[in-house]
């Protein structure tokens, strides 16, 4: 079996060593003779698993008891409306930072329940920059301030977060949680789909202040409710237990690897490699994000045309390198390079990208 190179932006590669470690138990989990996919979530079995995969979270991302940490299902969408369901009624407001498509569906969810300060937005220019810190100018009296730290389909990312006061800040961090350093305590909530840096698909992870989950509103629908889930530990119903099970194993993954800051160098070279080969092709690649505001996550570039582009993408999937083709809004090229992408496929890829130039050039 020869792997793919994959460069998906989620579903997303998964380490190889979480990978097989479920492989290996995935008929007899801790010789209970089931899989973990049919043991109970009540088992003791089970709780182990939960209660690792929670203990790693806080750990990796030093989260202090002040915070829940909870595994929901409905990915960063249901987000987008459980925050302001649960913290925004109507005659009050919450700033969000518009930074690309994620970024503007929170903003139409929230917009059911309340009113939406947006303090800035970089539509102007397709999204191919983040606002700089010091231009945000947030409210003192919003309910939270939200922004989302890395933008999958454009291709930027913020390198550093806001200090917003005594206003709750949010942050949708699917696309890059884990892959830095992160001080867990200037945010009043975190939350990430699992499906690109914490495992497959199917799993979301919020971390939240457990005195500001005090303060929502009382006549929330019960599964809809941060406290139901806090009180629940995340088991108010059947949690998406196969989820949960490899997100610890991608996390143990994390820290047998050196942790977050471990995951913080690799991003930073395997990006530098490719960034490298945008800048020193002389324009043949165009790279949409503006410098300063470049992702690790998420390289978007753009060909002279878009036959050309299509050349690349099948071209590309003959040297065993997939999932190559941009999105719609920006066209191209996208790699992502979560923390599973190894130094092999980064090296494969600049190669081809070297060679397709040369040969087309």
């Amino acid at each position: 079996m020869s792997r793919a190179h994959n460069f998906s932006a989620g579903p997303a590669a998964i380490p190889l060593p979480a990978l097989e470690r479920a492989q290996a138990e995935l008929l007899d989990f801790g010789g209970s003779g089931m899989s973990v996919m049919e043991l109970s979530h009540r088992s003791k079995e089970f709780a182990g698993v939960h209660e690792e995969a929670k203990a790693l979270v806080h750990e990796l991302l030093g989260v202090s008891d002040d915070y829940a940490v909870l595994f929901l299902q409905g990915g960063a969408s249901l987000q987008f409306a459980m925050l302001p369901m649960n913290f925004l009624a109507k005659g009050e407001s919450a700033d969000y930072v518009n930074t690309g498509s994620w970024s503007k569906k929170a903003i139409s969810e929230a917009k059911r329940f309340g009113a939406v300060n947006v303090v800035a937005t970089t539509a102007d220019s397709n999204f191919n920059h983040v606002p700089a810190i010091a231009d945000l100018k947030f409210d003192p009296n919003a309910k939270y301030a939200h922004v989302t730290s890395n933008n999958t389909i454009f291709g930027t990312q913020f390198h550093e977060f806001p200090d917003t006061g005594s206003v709750p800040l949010v942050s949708d961090m699917s696309s890059d949680i884990m892959s830095r350093p992160l001080d867990v305590n200037k945010f009043g909530m975190i939350y990430a789909g699992a499906q690109k840096n914490l495992g497959p698909s199917g799993v979301t992870l919020v971390i939240i202040r457990k005195d500001w989950a005090e303060k929502a509103a009382s006549d929330l629908p019960t599964m809809l409710d941060y406290r139901t889930h806090i009180e629940g530990d995340s088991m108010y119903n059947t949690p998406p237990t196969f989820g949960i099970y490899m997100l610890r194993n991608v996390l143990a993954w994390v820290k047998d690897e050196g942790g977050v800051e471990a995951m913080a160098k690799l991003a930073q070279e395997r990006a530098a490699k490719v960034y490298g080969v945008i800048d020193g092709s002389g324009g043949y690649y165009k790279g949409h994000a503006q410098g300063d505001s470049r992702s690790l996550m998420n390289i978007t570039f753009n060909l002279a045309g878009e036959d050309l582009e299509k050349k690349f993408v099948a071209e590309a999937a003959k040297e065993n390198l997939v999932q190559l083709k941009g999105h719609r809004s920006v066209g191209g090229i996208r790699t992502s390079i979560y923390n599973a992408c190894t130094m092999d496929t980064i090296d494969t890829l600049v190669a081809f990208m070297k060679d397709f130039q040369a040969k087309n050039g």
